[in-house]
């Protein structure tokens, strides 16, 4: 029943280590988000009052600007910044959002979509945005265009040849060939499969940067306080830091967008999301933390992964990340559906998720456009919403691991709660000096996820994990 030496060490060293972001409390807020991928607006608006009950404290929504075509990637392909336009909504519809959450105590997240403009080859050859045709769908109704529009003049055009890269390239276009290249990557379209010229990628010059300087204002004086920057790993730093400004980013959160397989080590880690975070200062999707995660419940991996991943560059810093057990881009792109988790496993993922201490859980709820049915109405599921609970009610509270194994991990959120994790088949008696970790005698810790209730009355206890379950236990 007594730990091992190398248990109390380790748990004894990682308490002790100030820059770790898995283990202790950050001074970042760590309200959790809904991913409310593809919803349209009014539909977000009108579950305002049941998004705060089920304890979410922010929305993340599609991409807000003029776009066109019913397939969610359409949203983007932003054609005009200028006014909201687009089949989840128009401006009107936006603001009536946001303020039925604000209503509600609830602040809205915008995805940002800044580094290229829609693909519209094959409708004409030119670079001007938004186009003849939409110019002129904007005269056919200018008394509605004009009061929707956010900013600028809609009778001209937004941009020209003029504002992207490769313009001028003899050979045309390029698209990106070498992942692993950071100048083409962040310099070069992205493409699909041949003759397909791609998205067409917007040059940082002075008046790109105006105007999208222009389209964060207006959706911050619409009441938005955070920005999700899609697709940063193809912008280069100088670019996102002209944009975001120290008058844009003061009151706001911004996160970026990098995918990458790993942490510190792996390539796309160290050429693109190290120094997006050194450099811009902003919060970034805590990827490396989720290829730790995919390696603790792959098949042979172990749980210690997850002890404290941080300490070893495979987590970022827990006042800059983003956790998630599944992104919008994995299911929804063939390219990245390698990393999906199973079923079961997700669930267990997100008690990890939800469950630790560090960074700023997201959970991603979608009208099933994956086919998988996976996601669609997770955002109020009874697990998710019981796992919130939990993550509210120990927020703030710093974080011990107590015991671990191939097949669990145990951890305390100080007194006040404590999450058992067991991957294995096998149920699991985790005995626990109760004594040295300071979990209160005589009281109840109640399961959010079950019926179970641990009654502490003695130095030794022991956490009983069923097999493939995780237990997120609330002292009472």
């Amino acid at each position: 029943m007594h730990k091992s030496s190398t248990q109390r060490f380790l748990r004894k060293t990682l308490t002790g280590l100030a820059v770790s972001g898995a283990m202790l409390s950050s001074a970042a807020q760590a309200d959790v988000i809904l991913h409310a991928f593809n919803w349209q607006y009014d539909e977000v608006a009108a579950k305002a009052q049941e998004i705060a009950d089920l304890g979410y404290k922010k929305v993340l929504v599609s991409p807000a600007y003029k776009s066109t075509g019913s397939a969610w990637w359409a949203r983007y392909q932003p054609q005009d910044y200028r006014v909201i336009d687009n089949p989840l909504g128009d401006t009107d519809d936006f603001k009536a959002m946001v303020q039925a959450l604000k209503a509600q105590g609830v602040e809205t997240y915008a995805d940002i979509v800044f580094n290229h403009m829609a693909n519209e080859s094959a409708q004409r050859s030119d670079l001007n945005y938004p186009g003849t045709a939409v110019l002129n769908e904007y005269a056919a109704s200018d008394a509605y265009y004009d009061s929707i529009t956010i900013f600028g003049d809609v009778s001209n055009g937004l941009f020209s040849g003029n504002d992207f890269h490769g313009t001028y390239d003899p050979d045309g276009p390029q698209c990106i060939s070498n992942y692993n290249d950071v100048g083409d990557v962040q310099y070069n379209r992205l493409c699909g499969a041949p003759p397909d010229t791609g998205l067409p990628d917007l040059d940082p010059n002075n008046w790109v940067v105006e105007k999208q300087q222009q389209y964060l204002q207006a959706l911050k004086s619409f009441g938005v306080t955070g920005f999700r920057v899609d697709a940063a790993k193809h912008m280069t730093n100088y670019h996102i830091n002209q944009v975001f400004t120290d008058n844009i980013k003061q009151g706001t959160h911004v996160f970026g967008e990098i995918i990458t397989t790993g942490g510190a080590g792996s390539g796309d880690y160290d050429n693109f999301l190290a120094p997006y975070i050194s450099q811009t200062g902003h919060d970034a999707y805590d990827f490396p933390l989720f290829a730790q995660i995919r390696s603790a419940f792959s098949y042979g991996g172990s749980m210690n992964a997850l002890v404290d991943p941080g300490a070893y560059g495979q987590a970022l810093p827990g006042d800059q990340a983003i956790t998630f057990s599944v992104t919008h881009d994995i299911p929804l792109n063939d390219g990245f559906r390698y990393q999906l988790l199973d079923p079961a496993d997700e669930k267990l993922a997100n008690a990890y998720v939800l469950g630790r201490d560090g960074g700023v859980p997201l959970m991603y709820s979608d009208h099933n456009e994956s086919g998988d049915g996976r996601w669609d109405g997770l955002y109020n599921r009874t697990d998710i919403e019981n796992m919130i609970t939990f993550h509210n009610q120990t927020q703030g509270r710093s974080m011990e691991v107590i015991n671990y194994s191939d097949c669990f991990l145990l951890f305390k959120r100080e007194h006040v709660g404590v999450v058992g994790i067991n991957k294995c088949d096998a149920g699991q008696d985790i005995w626990v000096d109760t004594n040295a970790e300071g979990l209160w005698w005589y009281r109840n810790y109640r399961d959010t996820l079950s019926s179970d209730v641990q009654y502490i009355s003695s130095q030794w206890h022991n956490f009983y994990v069923p097999g493939r379950s995780a237990r997120m236990w609330l002292m009472e």
